[in-house]
């Protein structure tokens, strides 16, 4: 999944000679993944991980299919825009995943927390390895390498991933009066907790491709982002070996406050002017990342009723994504209206407001609570 943004960008520019087309297309792959993600997620609650995540991917890898066979054969720009919106159906196995861990260590909350730390650093790596594998793909053999492989992958994964019926978690009864889990009593709160935490992610990004090809560098961009997914990798995996929290949104907060600190790392090290400096700084302000993402997953299935829990991790997914897009769309206008060293207080700005609506809302596991008492007898 990690390679499919990087290939579809170098696919379409190699093959239109426009930047601004491929940027487009992956904007609207994004916002209709948005739209459709929670959809597809609500269906495997329903209907369980394996009847409806290897139909949703079949349904997303002939979109990539149809991507790179526009682009291959000239067709008309509208084409484009169609395929890879069709790749939105693309399920959230992450999410699939981890409610699966939440099933094995229901009651195990110690095992429950190392297995979702090790899924964070699980992400962590594809997302850091993901794009690095598509761009030497790509230049490497041809254009739409990554795309292909990338579809191969996915297929292949997904296939294997609903095999493995022995972890499936059963369906869980549904009440008659189920609401959407966007309704539940302070999820509000944390979906915006991690909108603002996707625009640290996105600024991040944009600002350091920006910073790093001012300085001439730009070609170094990418091992410097990978430095900071190499934090956040080892801190998820040292997090995984501490204790639990026995009050998530109390631990969630004093992440959150972390990440605002260690963001204002790269923008003291930008103003030396030395991308090396940048690079330190961003491995140190990855450390903050992956247990601010572990604890909100976890205090997200608290508050969440396990019928819909795919449901309310893909919305947090969502609102990630979000995140990133406006993320990314702030720090490229500051990067390119002010010095390049000021882009980064994007990511300082958006991890601050993180940590005041994490600081304005407490999310309950009331929720799940009341759901599950609701809830008809199987």
């Amino acid at each position: 999944m990690g390679m499919f943004s990087v290939s579809a960008v170098m696919m379409i520019a190699g093959s239109r000679g426009s930047y601004a087309l491929a940027g487009a297309v992956t904007a609207v792959g994004l916002a209709v993944t948005a739209l459709v993600a929670p959809w597809t997620a609500r269906l495997v609650d329903r209907h369980g991980q394996a009847r409806v995540a290897v139909p949703a991917t079949a349904v997303a890898v002939l979109g990539s299919l149809a991507l790179l066979l526009c682009v291959r054969h000239g067709a008309p720009d509208w084409t484009l825009f169609a395929a890879y919106a069709a790749t939105a159906t693309t399920p959230n196995t992450g999410g699939m995943s981890r409610a699966r861990w939440a099933h094995l260590y229901r009651d195990d909350p110690a095992a429950r927390h190392t297995a979702n730390s090790f899924e964070q650093a699980a992400d962590e790596l594809c997302f850091m390895l993901g794009p690095v594998a598509a761009a030497f793909l790509c230049t490497a053999l041809f254009p739409e390498a990554g795309t292909l492989t990338g579809a191969v992958l996915l297929m292949t994964g997904v296939v294997i991933f609903a095999a493995q019926r022995a972890t499936e978690p059963p369906v869980a009864p549904r009440a008659t009066d189920t609401r959407s889990p966007l309704r539940l009593p302070g999820m509000p709160a944390l979906l915006a907790v991690f909108l603002a935490t996707g625009a640290v992610f996105g600024s991040m990004e944009v600002v350091t491709l920006a910073f790093a090809d001012g300085l001439g560098h730009g070609a170094a961009a990418g091992p410097v982002l990978a430095l900071q997914a190499a934090g956040s990798c080892a801190a998820g995996l040292l997090y995984g070996s501490a204790r639990p929290a026995a009050n998530p949104h109390r631990r969630l907060l004093a992440c959150v406050g972390a990440m605002t600190l260690l963001m204002s790392l790269p923008l003291l090290a930008a103003s030396t002017g030395s991308l090396a400096a940048v690079a330190g700084a961003l491995l140190l302000a990855g450390a903050a990342t992956a247990p601010t993402m572990v604890t909100g997953m976890t205090l997200l299935q608290r508050v969440v009723p396990q019928a819909q829990l795919n449901e309310g991790m893909t919305l947090a997914v969502t609102a990630l994504l979000g995140g990133i897009a406006a993320g990314s769309a702030t720090g490229g206008w500051l990067a390119e209206h002010t010095a390049p060293a000021s882009g980064y207080a994007a990511p300082v700005a958006a991890a601050a407001l993180a940590l005041l609506l994490c600081a304005a809302g407490r999310p309950t596991a009331q929720g799940r609570t009341e759901r599950t008492t609701k809830a008809p007898p199987s």
